[in-house]
């Protein structure tokens, strides 16, 4: 029983920060139906950004998140005004957002791989090696201090969305964007603060994996894959769905890999991206499209 519980625990922990790094796929998808295939890209960028700021300054990656953040947003917001406002009025524009983020995802590789090289990295502040020890329990100091730093993150994100202006426009745009303009919304500008939140977030979650996994160039594809599961899961464009999804599926990759072997884990992800789309496509908190 203890050891079900220490699962648990383990899965829980991992589970706040996949939900911060699907936060930002599942906001831009929501605004812009944008499926952005580079999302992952992105966040191993800015894991690399907080790595050599941890390697060369010494500065600890959770507090890398004050700059990788911002440069995150503006990045994200001069990609969008570059990029996607030219295929805007197509009628094949989600689906031409996955061709042009699939090509953004292979360019920000071969840059990170050319500066970077395929070498595996892994910040390694010194919290990394210990552990909360609570009666028979460990939390590992280092996946509980990201989890609780994606949570008070995620907690803004929603505050944000709830009770400002700006984030009723963003959850206006979401609910339906033609009528968001009918009422006054600047669609094109909140599309484009969108986008670079959504960024911002992936910012956040690069500093956060800098510590918490090994990475190298190519790892996204990886990321993308579980991503994607984590939405799908909770509903794609669905904040609340995607951060439930998060929680879900890193409980039950933790129990599998517990039981039957740590190479089940990633397997998770993708049995349960084919599975959501077979029996419930719309997800778990999404809306059944129709005809």
């Amino acid at each position: 029983m203890i050891q079900l519980v220490q699962v648990l625990l383990l899965g829980l922990m991992l589970g706040g920060v996949y939900a911060l790094m699907a936060s930002g796929l599942t906001l831009i998808f929501g605004v812009m139906r944008i499926v952005n295939i580079a999302h992952a890209a992105f966040i191993l960028f800015a894991a690399y950004l907080a790595f050599w700021a941890f390697k060369i300054y010494h500065i600890d990656p959770m507090v890398s998140v004050l700059f990788t953040m911002p440069l995150m947003f503006f990045l994200g917001m001069g990609i969008y005004k570059l990029v996607f406002p030219r295929i805007g009025e197509s009628r094949q524009f989600t689906s031409m957002t996955v061709l042009l983020t699939f090509s953004l995802a292979l360019i920000v590789e071969g840059v990170m791989g050319f500066l970077y090289s395929g070498i595996y990295r892994s910040a390694n502040p010194p919290y990394t090696t210990r552990a909360l020890l609570l009666g028979p329990f460990y939390l590992p100091a280092a996946q509980l201090y990201a989890t609780l730093l994606s949570l008070i993150l995620l907690g803004v994100l929603f505050l944000f969305l709830r009770f400002t202006r700006t984030g009723r426009a963003i959850r206006a745009t979401m609910q339906n964007r033609t009528a968001a303009q009918i009422v006054g919304v600047d669609v094109e500008r909140i599309s484009t603060l969108a986008f670079g939140i959504g960024m911002a977030l992936a910012g956040a979650s690069g500093s956060l994996v800098s510590f918490l996994f090994t990475f190298f160039p190519a790892k996204h594809w990886q990321w993308i894959g579980t991503l994607l599961a984590l939405i799908v899961l909770g509903g794609m464009g669905s904040l609340s769905g995607s951060v439930v999804g998060a929680f879900l599926l890193a409980v039950v990759a933790a129990y599998l890999g517990h039981f039957y072997g740590p190479t089940w884990s990633p397997i998770t992800f993708y049995l349960a991206l084919f599975l959501i789309l077979l029996i419930r496509p719309q997800g778990l908190f999404g809306k059944k499209l129709e005809a």
